[in-house]
């Protein structure tokens, strides 16, 4: 059995070594065959020299650098296309995601009722309580209009067998959102709670803006509920439209009134006007993705690594 880790950074200079020490002392009383995959997305820091200096060392350690930032979602990708174990995990560097819980995460593979073993937050210790409610909002929402099964507190931290991984890989789709990629593909999944663990060093590079793209990216990749809000936007404005038409039709038939009210007159042709570049949006959205899909560049290109048969641009 071999276990290959795919560990994306992104300025972890500070956290790096920290969690290079832990997880490979892990490996080691595990006594198994493994290899670390270390992604550099474009990092601004000393990531890359660190990582360099550990493949000095390290046999098992595999490093591939991009040659600009690329995002989370593509260096998952490059270390999917990158890794040959049996057994494949992704992991954060700012050890949020324990390499402790590895061992279980391996023995509940072993018992073959298992495709993958994937992590979960039981707890929000620690994070804004604004940032929480938002979360939460998000699983719930994505849940009930697409297919993608996403558990609440979902990490990207799990541990998945060789055909699954294979899947993944054969979704090659450009606009990646791997919480969904992993619900949407199937296969058994048993879903282990854990509490949460604050970042050891460095600081987060998720904002909320950026969580808050990521989740409209989610949803725009794993569902169409937003063209069909847009379509029924528009025909409720339509029938209401047309009930005004009619109601003014009459008043001035029956009672000769002229129509007046200009302030309300333009409230409503702002509201209108506003819906309609709303639904605009919405498909604007769609139409976008669609275009970076169909131009076909490479999730990510690798600028340096230290193995040679990497695959350097997919």
């Amino acid at each position: 059995m071999k276990i290959s880790l795919i560990v994306p950074c992104y300025n972890e200079q500070e956290a790096l070594p920290i969690f290079y020490e832990e997880v490979t002392k892990v490996l080691v009383q595990m006594a198994c065959e493994y290899e670390l995959i270390f992604v550099n997305d474009g990092s601004k820091d000393g990531t890359l020299d660190i990582l360099r200096e550990l493949s000095k060392k390290d046999e098992h350690l595999t490093y591939l650098s991009f040659s600009r930032n690329f995002g989370k979602e593509a260096a998952m990708y490059a270390g999917f296309c990158n890794a040959h174990g049996d057994y494949v995990a992704v992991m954060d560097a700012d050890m949020q995601d324990p390499p402790a819980l590895l061992p279980q995460m391996v023995e509940l593979l072993e018992s073959g009722e298992y495709d993958s073993v994937a992590t979960r937050r039981v707890s929000r210790e620690g994070e804004p309580p604004i940032r929480s409610w938002f979360a939460r909002m998000f699983y719930k929402i994505i849940n009930k209009i697409s297919d993608a099964d996403i558990v609440d507190g979902a990490r990207d931290f799990r541990l998945m067998k060789r055909s699954m991984v294979e899947a993944i890989v054969e979704m090659s789709e450009y606009n990646r959102f791997s919480k969904g990629i992993f619900g949407w593909i199937g296969f058994r999944t048993y879903w282990l709670p854990y509490e949460n663990v604050n970042r050891v060093a460095g600081e987060t590079k998720w904002n909320f803006w950026k969580l808050f793209k990521y989740a409209i990216d989610g949803v725009i990749n794993f569902s169409q509920a937003p063209l069909s809000v847009a379509s029924w936007f528009g025909m409720f404005m339509t029938f209401v439209s047309f009930i005004a038409v009619i109601f003014i039709v009459v008043r001035k038939l029956v009672f000769g009134d002229p129509v007046d009210g200009w302030a309300s007159t333009v409230c409503i042709i702002t509201l209108i006007g506003g819906i309609q570049l709303f639904c605009m949006g919405i498909m604007g959205q769609y139409i976008a993705k669609t275009y970076m899909e169909v131009k076909k560049r490479p999730h990510y290109i690798v600028s340096e690594s230290n193995r040679e048969d990497a695959k350097k641009i997919q």
